[in-house]
C-alpha cells in the first residue's frame, strides 16, 4: 500500500490473502480460490524460514486432488530467487505461478489485480503443466530459470526473460503458449533443504584488490559467486586470491554484473578451478550453488567441479 494514490511510497504487508481473495471474487473468475497466508512482509526480508513454509504448503497442495494449480503472490524484489528455488525443488506435475505487482494496490494504475487474474488463468490451464514454476507479470509468462527483474519501477517490461524471452502471453481474456511443455512429469531436480549454506556474492568493480576477498569470505566458506565485469571477469589480484581459495575447496562461480549475456567457460577456468554461470545471473547462481552444496556437491569429490558446471549448463 502507498497510503496515498499519488505518493511515491510503498508499505508491504498491508493486505491479507483473505482480503485479496475477497476483492478478486468481484471479477467472477472461473476458478474456486482458497488461500493460505504464509507471510506478509516485503520480499527483501524473505529467507529460509519462509521458503520452508512455502515449499511445504506447495507440496501439500500438489498432493491434494482437489487442487489444479497454485498461485503465489510475492513481492517483486526477490520473486525471481523464490521462483528459481521452487523450480529446482518441486516436481513439474501441477502449475505453480508466482505473481506480483510493480505498483501499490492503492496507487494510480495499480497492476496487482490484473496480474493476479492473469496468474489464475495460467494456473487453471492444463497446458501450464510440465513447464515448472513460472512467473506472470505485465501480461507475460516467464520461466523461472529465465525471469529477472530489470526495472525499479513501472509496469512495462519490468521483468524480462533471458536467454528465452516470454514463454507465453496472457490477459484476463486470452492465453497463448509459445511451444510445448518441456518438463512433463519431471520430479524435483534437487531435494529441498532448510539449511542452505551461506554463499556470498562479490560484486566486482574497477580497482578492487585481493583484500576484498578476505573481507567477504569466512575461513569455512564453501562457495562464492562473482558478479564480474563483462563476461565474468575480475582484477588479476582478485582472481589470484580466489584461485588460492579454490585450491582449498572453495567453489567459485563466475557470473556477470551485466544484465544479459552468457558467461561461458574459458580455458583458464580449468587451472583456476572456476565454474562459469552460463545464462544465470549472480542471484540465481547463488541459489543454485546453495542447493548444490546442500545436496552434497563438493569441489574435492571425484569430478566435483564438472558436476557443478553441468548443473549450470542445464536448461
Amino acid at each position: 500500500m502507498a497510503g496515498n494514490a499519488t505518493r511515491h511510497e510503498y508499505r508491504p504487508g498491508q493486505i491479507s490473502i483473505a482480503d485479496w481473495l475477497d476483492s478478486a471474487a468481484e471479477f467472477g473468475l472461473p476458478a474456486e480460490l482458497t488461500g493460505t497466508q504464509i507471510a506478509n512482509i516485503g520480499s527483501e526480508d524473505i529467507g529460509p524460514e519462509i521458503w520452508t513454509a512455502l515449499h511445504r504448503a506447495i507440496v501439500a497442495a500438489m498432493a491434494d486432488d482437489n487442487v489444479d494449480g497454485i498461485v503465489i503472490t510475492h513481492g517483486t524484489d526477490t520473486a525471481e530467487e523464490t521462483a528459481f528455488l521452487l523450480d529446482l525443488t518441486l516436481s513439474a506435475t501441477k502449475p505453480v505461478v508466482i505473481v506480483g505487482a510493480m505498483r501499490p494496490a492503492d496507487a494510480v494504475g495499480s497492476d496487482g489485480m490484473r496480474n493476479f487474474v492473469n496468474a489464475v488463468r495460467v494456473a487453471s490451464d492444463a497446458e501450464a503443466r510440465g513447464r515448472g514454476v513460472v512467473l506472470v507479470m505485465g501480461d507475460r509468462i516467464l520461466a523461472a530459470r529465465d525471469a529477472r527483474k530489470v526495472r525499479t519501477r513501472g509496469t512495462d517490461d519490468a521483468f524480462r526473460g533471458f536467454p528465452r524471452g516470454s514463454i507465453g502471453l496472457v490477459t484476463p481474456a486470452a492465453l497463448e503458449w509459445f511451444g510445448n511443455p518441456w518438463r512433463e512429469g519431471e520430479p524435483p531436480r534437487y531435494a529441498y533443504s532448510h539449511d542452505l549454506p551461506e554463499v556470498p556474492i562479490l560484486y566486482i568493480g574497477a580497482g578492487m584488490t585481493a583484500n576484498v576477498v578476505d573481507r567477504i569470505l569466512p575461513a569455512a566458506a564453501t562457495g562464492i559467486v562473482i558478479a564480474g565485469v563483462g563476461e565474468g571477469n575480475m582484477p588479476e589480484a582478485v582472481r589470484a586470491r580466489l584461485v588460492e581459495r579454490a585450491a582449498d575447496g572453495l567453489i567459485v562461480v563466475r557470473a556477470s554484473r551485466v544484465d544479459e549475456g552468457l558467461v561461458d567457460r574459458e580455458p583458464e577456468d580449468d587451472p583456476n578451478g572456476f565454474v562459469a554461470a552460463r545464462a544465470l545471473n549472480p542471484q540465481k547462481s547463488r541459489i543454485l550453488l546453495q542447493l548444490l552444496l546442500a545436496n552434497g556437491r563438493d569441489a574435492n569429490e571425484e569430478g566435483g567441479l564438472n558436476k557443478v558446471q553441468a548443473a549450470f549448463d542445464s536448461p
